[in-house]
């Protein structure tokens, strides 16, 4: 069989994971990405052990890992800073076959891009237009076009390749909050494990990174594009600076130029992540709130899905139709879930509030864990998969 060529708008993880998925695979790949390098901004990413999987099939779960941190528990606190509820990590790795583990994200997408030949990565190659020309998908780009035997759109939210295949789809919705994002400098005694604190229409979370670091985040109810009347990191300290312990302290060691706000969407959901030999992955079929912290371990899941699918068999078509049974379900599921907890997380009517807190304190950590099954117990799929197959997963 000739040597199939797939290009990937995108090079943020999902792109990257599935750019390697398809190289190991024999595909000649290409990554257009924007900007001027490959390089991420963001802050700290949870790895949950789903996701872990995904990159045990990529051959990278080990060097991943080696990168990050795993805390021994974590859990949930009110605003007084009493728990409400409490995982253990061992447990978890127990259950779930690994622990929780959390690294730079800049240090997910170095380990991402060393796992690619570097004639693959295009830099500096912004995508113009996307379309079929009755034989195959074209791609117009800063570096010329691109004819490929597949093309896969993981240009995240506001994906170009989306919104040119898919015109009448919804574009993003506000989640109704707005989230900033840090990691502090190198502590003498970091906390000894994570936690997610909830008030009133706020929250704040911190969680381990390696050399002493946290990564911290925090959300507040606003109005979409609103701006702090000073900088990022004044509000911060305005609206958390009074937090129960350890709070305080975590912002003290944050840099004030270091600190990232971005307002939340999700996307509503799409009839299909295919169109012809074009297939959508991670945020530009799928982007949903941070609440579960499943936005890149669902990308890396569908990278994995979709290598699978396209090994499976050599018709295209039939495999893109396989990956959208298997992964359009599932993902929209969890989209669902994790914009209903963020529901939860941001309540702030006085009475919600304690109704909320008592359920979380009266809930069982067990039942926790087990509600969580569906969404951590997923595994790479294995084997040779039809698009008919498919259909019963």
């Amino acid at each position: 069989m000739p040597q199939r060529a797939a290009t990937i708008v995108g090079g943020g993880i999902g792109g990257l994971a599935a750019a390697i998925a398809l190289h190991r695979r024999g595909w000649r790949v290409e990554v257009l990405e924007r900007a001027p390098e490959f390089a991420e901004i963001g802050a700290g990413i949870s790895l949950w052990p789903n996701a872990l999987r995904a990159l045990e099939a990529l051959g990278l779960a080990d060097a991943v890992r080696a990168l990050g941190a795993v805390e021994a528990a974590g859990g949930v606190r009110d605003r007084r800073g009493r728990w409400l509820s409490r995982t253990d990590n061992a447990e978890l790795a127990r259950r779930f076959g690994h622990p929780l583990t959390v690294l730079h994200r800049a240090d997910l997408l170095r380990a991402l891009t060393q796992a690619l030949p570097a004639d693959s990565l295009r830099p500096g190659s912004e995508v113009s237009a996307v379309h079929d020309d009755g034989h195959r998908p074209v791609v117009d780009h800063g570096g010329g076009q691109s004819r490929p035997d597949l093309v896969i759109g993981a240009d995240g939210l506001r994906s170009v390749v989306r919104r040119a295949l898919w015109p009448d789809a919804a574009g993003p919705r506000y989640a109704g909050y707005t989230a900033w994002r840090m990691v502090t400098e190198p502590l003498p005694q970091p906390p000894a494990e994570g936690a997610a604190t909830w008030g009133r229409g706020e929250r704040f979370g911190y969680t381990a990174l390696p050399d002493g670091r946290m990564y911290c985040f925090a959300t507040a109810s606003l109005p979409a594009g609103a701006a702090s009347p000073s900088s990022e990191y004044t509000e911060l300290l305005r609206r958390f600076g009074s937090w129960p312990d350890p709070v305080p302290a975590l912002l003290a060691a944050v840099p004030p130029d270091a600190v990232l706000r971005h307002d939340l969407y999700d996307l509503p959901p799409l009839p299909s992540f295919v169109h012809g030999r074009t297939a959508l992955l991670g945020d530009a079929a799928h982007a949903m709130t941070p609440n579960l912290g499943q936005g890149a371990c669902q990308a890396l899941e569908d990278a994995v899905t979709l290598a699978h699918c396209l090994d499976s068999t050599p018709d295209i078509t039939a495999a893109l139709r396989s990956y959208d049974l298997l992964r359009r379900p599932r993902t929209q599921a969890i989209t669902r879930r994790s914009a209903r907890l963020g529901v939860v997380g941001q309540l702030s009517w006085p009475p919600a509030v304690l109704l909320r807190d008592t359920a979380a304190r009266l809930t069982p950590t067990r039942a926790t864990l087990r509600s969580m099954t569906p969404v951590l117990g997923w595994t790479a799929p294995d084997g040779p998969m039809t698009a008919t197959q498919s259909e019963t997963h």
